[in-house]
Order: structure tokens, then sequence, then C-alpha cells
């Protein structure tokens, strides 16, 4: 069912081996699931489709599904995240892959409505683009879904629209709101890698420079972190005054991105809102900023009014554009404002991903154990999965921890003196 694979180049399908196993090695409690649910059949007659960024962390996850008897399509996520050796490896072994490196938009939807050619049973999506094409343009797979999984924030403010509207038509666990995602992906993921690929694409020296960092949710606070540790001055913008709060006390200057973009060395967009870097910033913002997008979509930063300011576009380094303004400044961006992490870089660490894909599995597979009583709706991952998660990695990692005695138990549970 559904079109062969469509990747860049098959041939790569050695190299994009090696790149998995290497991910697989670095991700213990996978080494697990493997072990536990690798010889089973459970998936056996299971139709998946998902959009994810394919990399060599992807792989390891989607391999396991087709060692479990799923039939799985996958789609990239981002038109620019692929790594082209991953998808190829993942056809070679008859999964299908409709992915490669430098997708045109029309193409990336191309791709995602052949991912939907297998009429799925379960839909993964990261970013909400597969479950919206679903219920606009796709009706026709509607029946055969039984539900759903969203891996980050965009997607899980997309679909919670869609719940409250009334046309959401079947259930989705939100994976980005569990705590062993939320903290390990958004937070120590993406705070390491988007540095890495800034720093990969540029090659500047952040020790020293003001980076300002928009946003100060869980990927805010771990770009922020991680450039602070490079010995960079750190600056917040934020429009939530808790967060603008816990930033300050966190010993970062917060001020209005008005102001931001006259001190402003290198900027990182984490907010998952449209303009956050707008005309009105660009006009002012000083010679030499370099702009970079750690947000899910590439409409952070607002590329068009940058265009339409310059008079002169150039690419200077293999993920960098300089855009000469009329009064002479210079602006980088790098990654055409998106996402710099898998852009420019390679994604999160293997040891994060696995926490993310381990909620994933899980959540599937309640998905699957659950459907008759699940109704349309966002549901949070089950306390019990997120807990089973965390021992996993701890597991993984060969760390003990203390239990409570039945003692401490009785005592936290009553409410007497």
């Amino acid at each position: 069912m559904g079109v062969p694979s469509i990747v860049k180049d098959i041939g790569l399908a050695d190299v994009g081996k090696r790149e998995v196993d290497w991910a697989y090695r670095f991700m213990p409690v996978f080494h697990v699931l493997y072990e536990e649910y690798g010889g089973s059949n459970r998936l056996e007659g299971v139709r998946i489709a998902a959009c994810l960024h394919v990399t060599k962390e992807t792989a390891v996850f989607i391999r396991l599904l087709h060692i479990m008897g799923a039939e799985v399509s996958l789609a990239a996520s981002n038109p620019l995240s692929t790594q082209d050796s991953v998808a190829a490896y993942l056809a070679s072994e008859g999964i299908n892959v409709y992915a490669f490196r430098g997708e045109s938009e029309a193409e990336y939807f191309e791709m995602l409505n052949n991912a939907l050619d297998i009429e799925p049973n379960i839909v993964i999506d990261d970013g909400g683009d597969l479950h919206s094409l679903i219920h606009s343009k796709r009706r026709d797979v509607l029946p055969n879904i039984y539900g759903g999984t969203e891996e980050t924030t965009t997607g899980v403010i997309r679909l919670k629209a869609m719940e409250r509207d009334g046309v959401l038509r079947y259930p989705v666990i939100a994976v980005n709101d569990t705590p062993t995602k939320r903290l390990f992906d958004n937070k120590y993921g993406t705070g390491q890698s988007a540095l890495d690929g800034l720093m990969r694409a540029t090659s500047v020296l952040v020790a020293g420079k003001n980076v300002v960092v928009a946003g100060y949710g869980h990927v805010g606070k771990g770009v922020a972190l991680r450039a602070r540790g490079l010995g960079a001055k750190v600056i917040v913008t934020e429009v939530d005054p808790v967060k603008a709060i816990e930033a300050h006390l966190d010993g970062f200057t917060v001020m209005k991105m008005d102001r931001a973009v006259e001190i402003g060395d290198i900027f990182i967009t984490c907010t998952g809102m449209k303009d956050v870097i707008d005309r009105r910033h660009l006009e002012r913002i000083r010679d030499g900023a370099i702009l970079a997008n750690a947000g899910h979509f590439n409409v952070e930063i607002n590329v068009a009014a940058l265009r339409d300011m310059a008079v002169e576009v150039r690419k200077v380094r293999e993920h960098v554009e300089e855009y000469r303004l009329g009064d002479g400044r210079r602006v980088y961006l790098v990654g055409e404002g998106r996402l710099v992490n898998l852009v420019a870089g390679e994604g999160h660490p293997p040891d994060i991903m696995m926490n993310s894909f381990a909620n994933q599995f899980f959540s599937i597979l309640y998905i699957l154990d659950n459907r008759d009583g699940l109704t349309p709706k966002v549901y949070d991952v089950p306390k019990e999965v997120d807990e089973l998660v965390a021992r996993y990695t701890l597991r993984g990692w060969g760390i003990e921890i203390d239990e409570l005695t039945p003692e401490q138990k009785k005592y936290m549970e009553s409410w007497m003196l």
C-alpha cells in the first residue's frame, strides 16, 4: 500500500546504518526496549504514519516499531532536517520513507501525503502538520485512525486549538508535555544542540558576546543556560511576567526586544510565536547581528521583512546568509530561520532523544490497549508511563535511587498530626 520510498540516494544506506548504530550505543533505554519488545509481534498489522525529523535517533525508534511488526511510513517534519544517509538506511530495511534534505514546500506536503497513503491506525507527529493535514485535506484516512501522539510544543498548541474548536476527530497524547520529555528534550537537548548548530554554522566565539534569548520556556532556559556556560552575557526577552521574573532571579538580564536589538550580538528565538524579531526590530538591529531560531517553525524571525529590506543577499557560509541593508548594516541569518540545531547541526544528542521516543513508544501501546475508551481530545502522557520511562533511563545509566519505606508512605498519605 502506498508509493515506494523517496530518498535522495539509497546508496548511502551503509553510512546510515553506521550512524544509527552509533546513536543506539548512547540510548540505553532502547537497549532494554529492544530486548523486552523486539522479539514480540505486538504491532503486527498496525499501520503507523510518522512525521518526525529523520535523524539517526529517530531511526532507532522507527526500527523498533518495524521489528515489532508495524507497517511504518515516515516523512520529515522539517525540509532541512533530514539526514539523507539515515533515510536511505531505513528505506533499505523495508520501511516507507519519504524524506530528503532540501525539500521545497510543495515536496514537503507531497511527502506527508505519501506517508498517509498507508491509511494509518496511529499518527505520530512533530509540529502538528500531519494532524492538520488529516483534518483538512486527508479526511479520507480518518476512519482508520485509533489515535496519535504529538512531539513538540507548537504541535500541542495547535491540537488544543482543534480540540477547543470541536474539530479534533481522534485522541492525541501530548508527549511534549510530560516531564521526561519536556525537561530533557526541550531544556537540555535544545540547549546544547542549538548552541552546537550555531557554532558549527558561524564558527564565532560565544564567550563575551551579548546573546539574546527570546522566550524563557523550557527551550529558552536551556539555551540561556548553555550560552552562559560558554561565557556569553545573556539577555532574555519575554511576554510572560512570571517567566520574566524567573529569568531575572536566575541571573539573566531581562528587557524588551526593542532594547535588546541595539546591543545584541547573537539572537536565538525560542518562543513558537511568529514575528518575535519583526521589521521594527530589524530597522534598529546592530550591524553584524547573527539571527538563529530554535523554535519548531521558521516564523519567529520575519525573514520576508528582512529580505524586503535588503539591497543584497549573499551566501557567506554553508548555512549562513548575509543581508546587506540600505544603510550599510549587515545581518546574518542562520539556516534560513529554520531549526538551527537540525539545519546546521545533528539535532539532539541520542542520550536525550531516548526519553522522548520511549514516551512515544509507550504512548502508542497505551492507545492500542485503550482505544475503545479514549475520546477525541488531547491527553497527557499517563503518569505511570512517565515514571516508567524515568526508571528505564536510570536503569540504562546504572543509577540507583532510594524508595519510600512503608512508614514513610503512611506518613505521606496521612493528614493527622
